[in-house]
């Protein structure tokens, strides 16, 4: 695997550390400017130990198999949840298994066409196979349910979009926008450098 960051949708269990103030664990892997993040969706801990965060702390020592018959657990009590379908999908890209990361993630989004780490997850399982098209697609449809508070996903959009060949726009606080009147009723909207 290259540059990605996984995105595994289910929370850390009892004992890991705490997040400040951000709703994802980050998991970065490789370096370099050409680095996609995949982050952990975390909901609040509980004392309760499931194969979830048995799987999740596995996956945070590297041990992608062990996670992912915690994550086939899981599925057997809880169901195929999304967090579960995510988790494992996320588990089968960590192992190289392209093809079932991305049947996982499209059934996890099938349950929940919202939930962000399955649409950034899946955005890595499809640059890694060099679709960079539905990948941005992906990564765009994570960036927007997440309303742009991520720096990973924003990245891997970023990143999607520089390796189609489209247009990567400048951050807005470095432009000023002007709205022209250019005859009657048509407006220009005009982006200026400050």
């Amino acid at each position: 695997m290259r540059w990605y960051l996984l995105v595994l949708a289910a929370g850390l269990g009892a004992g890991c550390s705490p997040r400040s103030d951000s709703p994802f664990d980050r998991r970065t892997l490789g370096s370099g400017p050409d680095q996609i993040s995949t982050l952990r969706h975390a909901p609040p801990m509980t004392d309760a130990v499931d194969g979830l965060s048995v799987g999740h702390r596995a996956m945070a020592a590297g041990e992608y198999e062990i996670a992912l018959s915690a994550y086939h657990r899981a599925a057997g009590t809880q169901g195929p949840t999304v967090d579960v379908l995510t988790a494992i999908g996320s588990a089968n890209l960590r192992l190289g298994r392209l093809q079932q990361a991305e049947a996982d993630l499209r059934r996890a989004l099938e349950k929940d066409a919202a939930f962000v780490p399955a649409h950034n997850n899946l955005g890595v399982v499809l640059a890694e196979q060099g679709r960079w098209g539905e990948a941005s697609l992906h990564f765009r449809n994570a960036f927007a349910l997440d309303a742009g508070r991520s720096s990973e996903i924003r990245q891997n959009l970023r990143l999607a979009i520089e390796k189609r060949g489209e247009t990567v726009y400048d951050e807005v606080e470095d432009h000023q926008l002007v709205l022209m009147r250019r005859g009657r009723g048509s407006y220009l909207l005009l982006s200026t450098p400050l």
